[in-house]
């Protein structure tokens, strides 16, 4: 059994600047401090920085939900990040990404049906994974797809998840209960 090694905060141990950010996350959409921010909230302004952040990516940004999910989906396997993966299965679905390419994604492999816009995202994060970067075929047909601020935007969407994945699993953050979403698998399978 892995023990949450950052659990909530009881509000009586949150100082005033903790308290501060833990309200605003409450009053914002994400309706209170959850995943990522439950270990955050140790550093008070990141939290405000990295969740301004994170607001945009998941609800500003240029991108199609359909393809900021399935994104999120490739770092949350990439990380074995149970909490996010949970949390954004249903997104997925609801926004349109087969369920085959979650299946295919849940068992680390590529997947084969995908629509060329969600090709293009894969790519992209696939080889940002394998090389830190992307050859100039990708891009450009990435750019022809999504145009410049998409890029950008599924390239940051990318780094934020890596990002907020990797405090969870450094804090053992659990997967949210009764979502419905199938429990991910460790990595490799």
């Amino acid at each position: 059994m892995v023990t949450d090694r950052m659990p909530p905060l009881p509000p009586h141990a949150l100082n005033d600047r903790q308290r501060a950010v833990a309200d605003e996350l409450t009053k914002g959409p994400r309706g209170g401090v959850k995943g990522p921010f439950i270990p955050l909230l140790r550093s008070p302004e990141l939290v405000e920085r990295l969740g301004r952040v994170g607001e945009y990516l998941r609800f500003g940004s240029s991108l199609e939900p359909r393809i900021s999910e399935l994104v999120m989906l490739v770092v949350a396997r990439e990380w074995t990040n149970a909490f996010e993966w949970a949390v954004h299965v249903p997104l997925a679905l609801k926004h349109g990404v087969n369920r085959e390419v979650i299946d295919a994604l849940a068992e680390s492999r590529r997947p084969d049906r995908m629509a060329e816009d969600e090709v293009l995202a894969y790519a992209l994060c696939e080889e940002l994974s394998r090389t830190h970067g992307v050859c100039d075929t990708t891009y450009r047909r990435a750019v022809e797809c999504f145009g410049e601020a998409g890029v950008i935007d599924i390239a940051t969407v990318y780094g934020y998840f890596v990002s907020v994945c990797a405090i969870m699993n450094l804090a053992h953050t659990p997967a949210p209960a009764g979502n419905g979403a199938a429990p991910l698998a460790p990595f490799p399978l």
